[in-house]
């Protein structure tokens, strides 16, 4: 961004002003925006350098007064100071799951030109989640890619716009935020939700990441058919853990399921259904030490009864880790946007975070229930929030 001095004086409802300021928005030129209609010294200092003339959108370039220029002129004063093009968006959302995809719908039926950016599946581990029971609406549960495809379909119809691009760093430009990706460029946006959601835990453990992919394996929806009449582990003893080991069972011919505690911490209608199959075996108070592999494939899992202090070998076909979740805040560890002690994004009662303009709401945001039905409804109220701030800012 240049160290120009560039002052725009203009009005929300002149198309010429809106058009100088899409113009500075796409070549990443920062400016001090001054909205006549705000009192009368905005229009008095505006006549003062023009010298008499009242005609918007009126530019002071370094002291250099320009009226209503078009693109062509605002090419040539500004050409000095423009920077590679840009993506310019009055919102950008980083992230397309429910919360994102949610925002979406909400800024668009408002005209607010919105892009959201996905380095991942639309739709975020929702839509790879098998069967969502407990979101409103739905007596006999929802499918979690339908969902999310109806989400992203409802986003779309209003003119959300996806792309496909991983954020590597955001940056507070001030009348902008510049967003940074590996290989989709850079964007602007007047406001920005950070909707990334959050990630699988990973064990720690030797073998995991070897045969990650080849055995070792987070999502039962996207990787279970491939298990059909083989034996599986299962390490968790959450809602995550009993959900997708459920799903499990429609493939393998048996599961080992894995409890570092002394219970299972799922829904109660979930431990019924775990106790009810003839297919799971719940092996409490069992650590998970080893991945064993032999053959380039994993075959067994090395484990230890913390009660007994045996330690024991489960033969599988494959391995299905559901321990918890991580925040997508690593692109964020070198910006100015405040993190708590365990990566999640802090924001104020209007959910903005500690730099202005940029918002966060879902999974990701600290004091998030991790729920999709709280998430898709923290998306709605980001989208007001961030209405309510462009107002205020325009």
């Amino acid at each position: 961004m240049s160290n120009i001095k560039l002052t725009v004086y203009g009005a929300n409802w002149c198309p010429d002003s809106q058009r100088v300021r899409h113009w500075l928005g796409e070549h990443d030129i920062n400016y001090e925006w001054k909205n006549v209609d705000d009192n009368q010294s905005i229009v008095d200092e505006m006549v003062k350098k023009t010298g008499g003339t009242n005609l918007i959108p009126t530019l002071d370039i370094d002291g250099d007064i320009v009226t209503n220029p078009d693109d062509a002129e605002l090419e040539k004063k500004l050409k000095q100071e423009a920077e590679d093009d840009v993506n310019y968006h009055d919102v950008v959302t980083i992230g397309a799951g429910p919360t994102a995809l949610a925002a979406a719908i909400y800024t668009t039926r408002e005209d607010i030109d919105t892009v959201l950016l996905e380095k991942g599946v639309v739709g975020g581990l929702a839509a790879i989640t098998d069967l969502i029971e407990n979101y409103p609406g739905f007596e006999n549960g929802v499918e979690g890619m339908h969902l999310a495809q109806n989400l992203e379909k409802q986003a779309e119809r209003f003119g959300a716009q996806i792309e496909l691009a991983e954020v590597v760093s955001i940056k507070d430009e001030g009348q902008y935020k510049k967003i940074e990706t590996t290989y989709s460029g850079t964007f602007a946006a007047r406001a920005v939700l950070i909707a990334t959601g959050s990630d699988y835990k990973r064990l720690g453990v030797p073998g995991e990441e070897e045969f990650y992919g080849r055995g070792v394996h987070f999502c039962a929806t996207c990787d279970g058919a491939f298990y059909r009449d083989k034996r599986l582990v299962v390490v968790g003893g959450g809602n995550s853990a009993a959900q997708e080991g459920v799903f499990l069972t429609k493939f393998a011919s048996h599961i080992d399921m894995l409890v570092r505690g002394d219970h299972l911490k799922a829904s109660d209608v979930l431990i019924k259904k775990i106790e009810s199959s003839d297919k799971i075996t719940v092996h409490l108070n069992t650590t998970t030490d080893e991945i064993i592999g032999e053959d380039n494939k994993v075959v067994a899992v090395g484990a230890t009864d913390k009660t007994t202090k045996e330690s024991k070998r489960i033969d599988t076909d494959g391995v299905f880790v559901f321990i918890g979740l991580l925040p997508n805040t690593g692109f964020l560890k070198d910006s100015d946007i405040e993190l708590d002690e365990h990566g999640f994004i802090v924001t104020d009662r209007t959910l903005q975070t500690s730099m202005p303009g940029v918002f966060s709401a879902g999974d990701v945001r600290a004091g998030a229930t991790q729920q999709i039905a709280s998430a898709v409804g923290e998306g709605a109220t980001a989208a007001l929030m961030i209405r309510e701030y462009l107002e205020d800012n325009s």
